[in-house]
């Protein structure tokens, strides 16, 4: 089945696996986690089910967003709302509904709106994932940094280019540099996802998967099922 659950990376560390190899392991917090709603679709033939999860806790929230936990029933006040869309028939996505409530059918687990995702019951340990999230920003960086180049040599005059770019187009054909040309910029702050993540843990508030996800401590990731 496939399971998505909003959270927060808190920190890196390392533990055993059962072949008692050292890896690395990154923690995600993933408590309180709400389903806040569900929207069902259909696109290109297929059908898609997206879920609407709210994460983390805020003493302010916008009257928009308060309208819409008391809809789902939800008391704590989410800080984020976050829309993941999953294709259904890959994912046996089904809706469900009763004594009023509506839900979704992952698998053999039902999930109601206004309930608290857990990962001990979306997740088993030795599944795999894939983590979205926002990557460390650098700042405007140059070319050896951001596209690794080699940069220029360090003798015959040139003592201060061995970090240039060097030439970047043509002359009067075509007379412009090309779109797409790796050049200095703004590096990092950009959407990434992982994939292949090797669930390691998996609690009733947290989740420990294998490897580095992307982004500082306390950034909010996307956790869903990879199904490759």
């Amino acid at each position: 089945m496939t399971a998505v659950v909003l959270g927060e990376k808190i920190s890196q560390s390392q533990m055993f696996d059962e072949q008692g190899q050292r890896v690395p392991v990154t923690s995600i917090r993933t408590s309180p986690c709400f389903l806040v709603d569900l929207r069902w679709s259909r696109s290109n033939n297929r059908d898609y089910c997206t879920f609407k999860l709210g994460f983390g806790q805020s003493k302010r929230i916008a009257k928009t967003v308060q309208g819409q936990l008391k809809k789902a029933g939800i008391e704590t006040p989410l800080r984020f709302l976050k829309e993941v869309r999953v294709n259904s028939v890959v994912t046996s996505c089904s809706p469900v509904e009763e004594e009023g409530k509506k839900g979704v059918l992952i698998g053999e687990t039902k999930v109601f709106i206004g309930g608290e995702l857990k990962p001990s019951v979306l997740f088993k340990v030795g599944e795999k994932v894939r983590v979205t999230g926002v990557s460390k920003g650098k700042g405007f960086q140059g070319v050896v940094k951001r596209h690794h180049f080699a940069g220029g040599p360090r003798t015959h005059g040139q003592s201060d280019r061995e970090r240039a770019p060097g030439s970047m187009g043509q002359t009067t054909t075509p007379g412009r540099t090309y779109k797409g040309k790796r050049m200095a910029g703004r590096m990092g702050n950009e959407r990434v996802t992982v994939r292949g993540l090797r669930i390691m843990k998996a609690e009733d508030q947290s989740l420990a998967v294998k490897g580095l996800i992307p982004g500082h401590i306390h950034t909010l990731v996307e956790v869903v099922s990879d199904k490759r």
